[in-house]
């Protein structure tokens, strides 16, 4: 979680000489993510317990993996705390979904502390009126809050949240065995913040990579080295985003409190993480986490990036982030674009990672949407791809203050992998 005092002097420092500047450089600001498509989604939540409940059913809806174009991008946030985590303010659920759905978003994860209300999610975030009604798609999970560090969880259906919770002081293999036999995806969240992760990484399917939208306070930057170290030993994890932001801004004639200026650099959507969904539904949400189909921009009306990979130089993509394939010996041709957002007057710097160390930068000027490199995959190494790129992230009016302390990160990719485990043991 960020600390008042950190967000504070972030703000302090840089948002108030940089709102108009920041805003100037964002360029034009082109239609939200989503606007032209941002169907309500019918009572989702009330549905997914209609439709889908218990372990056969989840486990019978959690293979459908969209292929590389029958799909769509769903742009949502995978750490959000509302009131009924005791250290919120002024954020009920309610203000947090209408942000999301003003800033074109389709999907949210709220993820309350499980500790504030002794491990009983099921009757506060996901009884709340709001939830149950609200036009996103909504993820049961929670914050699994332990003093060996802090995790999320996701689920399309509701689950046995109140055992994980009682299970946070067991050992790892007791934990992980709930975790399987109830079918969640499971996080690691901030893995080097002062509440990092500490259990086995064998026990998450993800990890929380780009936290809040403070980037320049070297957190972000590390997790992405704890990433890559757990990619070097041949784990896929999917990396992803989310703002752990508790705080809303105050309703006209409420006193402020000493957080509330964290809501104006940090709130719904810094950053937020696109899934390549299959549909539009929280099965294929989770689907999409599991199998890596995910990129992070700095907010919503950033645009993503998009990375694939045409394996047989027939000019058509084979392969995108997530997908594990097999090296042929022959050259590989990576493209990468960035899509979806507001145009930028300025050019994105893009920095490919091979294997965890820097591979090759790429330039992507105004105008053109992508750039593209070649490199040659062993047959007998693993390898992965992936890439950060940095620019001017776009302004993001619901929350104006976040690119002042967001610095120049925009959007980072997941990995596309060589001759990974198939079973991922």
């Amino acid at each position: 979680m960020l600390t008042s005092r950190t967000m504070r002097n972030f703000i302090v420092a840089l948002l108030l000489p940089c709102l108009t500047a920041c805003g100037d450089l964002a360029g034009g600001r082109d239609e939200r993510p989503g606007s032209s498509d941002n169907v309500a989604v019918e009572n989702p939540a009330q549905a997914q317990h209609q439709e889908s409940s218990g372990e056969a059913a989840r486990n019978a809806s959690s293979s459908q993996v969209a292929s590389l174009t029958a799909g769509e991008w769903l742009g949502g946030d995978l750490h959000l705390h509302t009131e009924h985590s005791k250290d919120s303010s002024f954020n009920p659920l309610s203000k947090i979904i209408a942000t999301a759905q003003a800033a074109g978003l389709h999907y949210l994860g709220i993820t309350d502390h499980d500790n504030h209300v002794d491990g009983d999610v099921a009757n506060n975030t996901w009884s709340d009126p709001s939830f149950l009604s609200s036009p996103l798609i909504m993820l049961y999970g929670a914050e699994w809050t332990t003093h060996r560090g802090h995790g999320n969880t996701f689920s399309d259906t509701p689950y046995d949240h109140q055992t994980l919770y009682d299970l946070r002081d067991a050992k790892d293999v007791q934990i992980g065995a709930h975790v399987d036999k109830e079918g969640v995806h499971f996080s690691a969240n901030h893995p080097t913040g002062a509440d990092h992760f500490g259990f086995s990484y064998d026990l998450v399917q993800s990890v929380e990579v780009w936290q809040s939208a403070i980037w320049n306070n070297g957190t972000n930057a590390s997790a992405l080295t704890i990433w890559d170290d757990m990619m070097k030993s041949g784990r896929k994890l999917t990396g992803r985003g989310g703002s752990d932001s508790h705080h809303g801004v105050p309703e006209f004639g409420n006193v402020p409190s000493e957080n509330s200026v964290q809501a104006l650099g940090n709130y719904v959507g810094t950053p937020t993480t696109w899934v390549f969904a299959a549909d539009r539904s929280a099965t294929a949400v989770v689907d999409a986490l599991n199998n890596g189909r995910v990129s992070i921009s700095a907010n919503p009306y950033s645009a993503r990036v998009e990375f694939t990979a045409d394996l047989d130089a027939d000019g058509e993509p084979d392969a995108m982030m997530g997908d594990n394939v097999a090296a042929t010996g022959e050259p590989v041709t990576f493209q990468v674009e960035m899509l979806g957002g507001a145009v930028s007057i300025l050019p994105y710097m893009v920095d490919v990672i091979r294997d965890g160390a820097a591979f090759t930068s790429l330039t992507i000027l105004p105008g053109q949407t992508g750039a593209t490199f070649t490199d040659t995959p062993q047959t007998d190494e693993r390898h992965f791809y992936r890439v950060e790129v940095k620019g001017q992230p776009a302004l993001y009016p619901e929350v104006p203050g976040s690119i002042a302390v967001g610095g120049v990160m925009v959007a980072l990719s997941n990995p596309i992998y060589f001759n990974f485990p198939v079973d991922n043991d």
